[in-house]
């Protein structure tokens, strides 16, 4: 049996700022791409030359407001521009396909927002696509690449909480149903799992890899798509126990249970928060949060794109291109168990 640490382990995340810079270019400009860009600008060295948007007005006051060089009215416009080197896809996830295609069509590398496609046969053509054209393609999940995730995966690899038996997540809020919206229509590959859910999946994938097992229980909304759904992961001994839903504002929390000691991730999880490893006879170590909090996080997957591609490296060893698939896969055979689908599929 290991024996509880003396402290926990540093996190050998590098600093953002360290990272060399490149010239990227925002398709979609919406709430998130606000956010992300904000954090870019603010913790790294990565650099905002073009915004493509379909509305010339939506893409003139994202470069206002943001500091983009150039606004274009159109994504072909974008992808073409000679200088970016990067492009961030914020669509909706029913334009995840199509754009990073697009972008990957014009050379560029492409960091998608999660959940990188809507099921895993998009996801496949998108790698497909970026390993034939040599450029590097990464889903936006921005909770693999923060320091207190290093701190958790070496946990994992040292073997310090045991043999993991339990994962427990959950991550719901609380929407105003609106037919037409981003969250409530099927056209726009909407639901709580491809938006919320993603990353509860997510981080059981982290845990514990593949899963043999996959039990889903869900409710869905008037226009068809998942409200709420209980998913069930197993992976020989060890199960994962997973929630997430568009009515109601939970805990957002996120532990790993072992037969020697239990982590936990304070609220939102999947965010800079507080680590807590709890060992026999309550013992406990307790790791504060991080100086970049909220969506200030989303600065290290960037700078973690921004070095891979400055070593030529085409694939994040933090995240595999293969496990973004794996994680659709699941979701996909969730969306099966509960009867959801979307037009086009």
């Amino acid at each position: 049996m290991p024996a509880f640490p003396a402290s926990l382990p540093a996190a050998r995340t590098p600093d953002p700022m360290a990272a060399p810079p490149l010239r990227w270019g925002v398709l979609a400009p919406g709430r998130i791409a606000g956010a992300f860009v904000d954090a870019l600008r603010t913790n790294t060295r990565q650099r905002l030359v073009a915004v493509g948007s379909r509305s010339a007005d939506r893409a003139a006051q994202f470069a206002r407001t943001y500091g983009a060089e150039r606004p274009y009215d159109s994504y072909e416009q974008l992808v073409a521009d000679p200088d970016v080197d990067v492009v961030y896809v914020a669509s909706p996830h029913s334009e995840h396909h199509a754009l990073a295609l697009l972008a990957i069509a014009a050379g560029k590398h492409v960091l998608v927002e999660k959940a990188f496609c809507r099921n895993a046969v998009e996801a496949r053509e998108v790698v497909r696509a970026a390993r034939a054209a040599g450029v590097l393609v990464m889903e936006a999940m921005w909770t693999r690449f923060l320091p207190q995730t290093d701190v958790l995966r070496q946990l994992l690899a040292d073997g310090v909480l045991g043999e993991v038996i339990t994962v427990l997540a959950d991550h719901g809020q609380s929407f105003a149903p609106d037919p037409s919206g981003r969250l409530f229509n099927p056209a726009l590959a909407g639901g709580a799992l491809l938006d919320l859910g993603i990353y509860p999946l997510s981080f059981a994938s982290f845990v514990l890899g593949e899963p043999d097992l996959v039990i889903a229980a869900g409710r869905l909304t008037d226009t068809g798509v998942d409200g709420q759904v209980s998913i069930t992961l197993g992976r020989g001994a060890a199960q994962a126990c997973l929630n997430t839903t568009l009515w109601s504002r939970t805990p957002t929390t996120a532990s790993i249970s072992g037969t020697v000691a239990r982590a936990e991730l304070s609220g939102p999880f999947y965010a800079p928060g507080v680590l807590t490893l709890t060992g026999s006879e309550e013992r406990q170590l307790v790791r504060a949060p991080d100086p970049v909090t909220g969506h200030q996080g989303l600065c290290y997957e960037a700078a973690h794109l921004a070095t891979l591609v400055a070593d030529g490296a085409t694939e994040s060893p933090l995240l595999p291109a293969e496990e973004t698939i794996g994680i659709l896969s699941i979701i996909d055979e969730i969306r099966r168990q509960i009867g959801v689908s979307y037009p086009g599929e």
